[in-house]
């Protein structure tokens, strides 16, 4: 899904890509790609993906009264998750450059099902520690292997519908499963959540086996061996900047999806179900501008317009963005607090696509698989913090204030990545791997 997929493609037909009609069926065929039963299966699984590991923060009110879990504990919980999600994105990304993305991805999402299930059964916060820690390990593989095989079967002129359909996809999962499974937890309690939603995650298995199994040969960028050097990509500080940007995204994102039910119902008296409700919702407006930002990029780009300007100015309104809402959430009315939900959720979702389509652009389909797992690993160490700390905090002044001006300052060091540290957006070049 980078240029270097766009140039492999024209390698092979250098002679038919240079007619105008050529460029057309290249555009055509860009969406095509982007609008593929392929992409959909792979906006399908992160969406499971985003679904089950938001179980826990929606009955974390419950869990906490039913176990007697305290602010902290419950912060740690909800940041065990990304102790071994972001430790092992990196081999993981390794992985599925090595050993295939798509085998990757089912053993993953086999595993995270069983978490979720064995989750609804847990009668203590050490079992339910051991089970985050689980999820963290299976859900892992989400990411590398979706930007893996995105990038090696979606040129750029597809870039920003397919990962806006991705980012939809991802971020409705919080709205649909706190919605959702707010209204279960309400009706037949927490567990029965758990329960159903990890039996129902294995489903994706039947499509996805149909699917992919016309699309077993792999293409030429997917073949191992022939990406650039593992030190070359460590030494580069576009990596780096995307890097930083993307753990100051998610440190506010993370916050949100993590303490956002407990902030409504503790901090500002909403009911389980009306949490539901405006969280969902929130959640949703999430998805549905990660969706229309994918597709007015696209459309941008294929005009001849800079992705460059569109993908970076995205950022910067984002998380400017961010240090409004989180300044306007940190004082009292309740009614000025929700519309900056709503405004930071917005532009959260409206530069989604961008937090994995710059690096597939910059990394090219050789590289995509490690790029993002070095990437997703430091964006993600931002899960280990913010609702860990979140939850000290909370449990020291016992409000929300001091947790949400520290997003704010985080959000503010995260511009400096997106727009200081990396070049312009356009595949880099990079040296061969030994031996080639």
């Amino acid at each position: 899904m980078a240029f270097r997929g766009l140039e492999a493609a024209a390698g092979s037909q250098r002679s038919g890509l240079r007619h105008l009609n050529g460029a057309a069926a290249a555009t055509l065929g860009a969406k095509r790609a982007a609008r593929s039963p392929f992409v959909w299966l792979l906006a399908a699984i992160l969406f499971i993906n985003y679904v089950d590991r938001g179980l826990l923060p929606a009955a974390a009110s419950l869990i906490g009264t039913e176990l007697a879990l305290k602010p902290a504990r419950l912060g740690v919980l909800l940041s065990a998750f990304f102790w071994t999600y972001a430790l092992v994105q990196i081999p993981v990304g390794w992985i599925a450059e090595r050993y295939g993305a798509g085998r990757t991805l089912v053993l993953g999402l086999i595993v995270w099902s069983a978490a979720t299930m064995l989750s609804g059964v847990a009668t203590s916060f050490a079992a339910l520690l051991g089970l985050r820690l689980l999820l963290g390990l299976g859900e892992s593989t989400g990411f590398p292997c979706v930007s893996k095989l995105l990038a090696s079967r979606v040129p750029v002129e597809g870039l920003g519908t397919a990962n806006g359909i991705v980012g939809f996809s991802y971020l409705f999962g919080p709205a649909f499963g706190t919605y959702l499974g707010g209204i279960v937890m309400a009706q037949a309690g927490w567990r029965a959540a758990f329960l159903g939603f990890g039996a129902l995650s294995l489903l994706w298995l039947w499509p996805w086996s149909r699917v992919a199994g016309t699309s077993q040969r792999p293409a030429p960028a997917e073949r191992p061996g022939d990406g650039p050097p593992f030190a070359a990509l460590l030494r580069e500080p576009a990596l780096w900047g995307a890097s930083l940007g993307h753990f100051a995204a998610n440190y506010t994102y993370y916050f949100m999806l993590s303490w956002l039910p407990y902030y409504l119902v503790r901090d500002r008296g909403f009911s389980t179900l009306a949490m539901a409700k405006v969280a969902g919702s929130a959640y949703l407006v999430t998805a549905v501008c990660a969706l229309a930002a994918g597709l007015l990029i696209d459309r941008h780009v294929r005009r001849g317009g800079s992705a460059n300007f569109a993908y970076k100015s995205i950022m910067v309104a984002a998380h400017l963005g961010a240090v409004v809402s989180m300044l306007g959430m940190a004082l009292d009315p309740t009614a000025l607090a929700i519309p900056c939900i709503f405004l930071y959720m917005t532009l959260c979702g409206a530069s989604s696509p961008g937090i994995y389509a710059i690096a597939q652009i910059l990394a090219g389909p050789q590289a995509t698989g490690r790029w993002v797992g070095i990437q997703n690993a430091v964006g993600n160490l931002a899960g280990i913090v913010a609702p860990a700390l979140t939850g000290l905090i909370i449990g020291r002044t016992g409000h929300f204030t001091a947790a949400l001006l520290l997003c704010a300052a985080v959000s503010l060091i995260g511009l400096y990545g997106w727009v200081g540290m990396l070049p312009p957006l356009v595949p880099l070049r990079w040296p061969p791997a030994r031996g080639a």
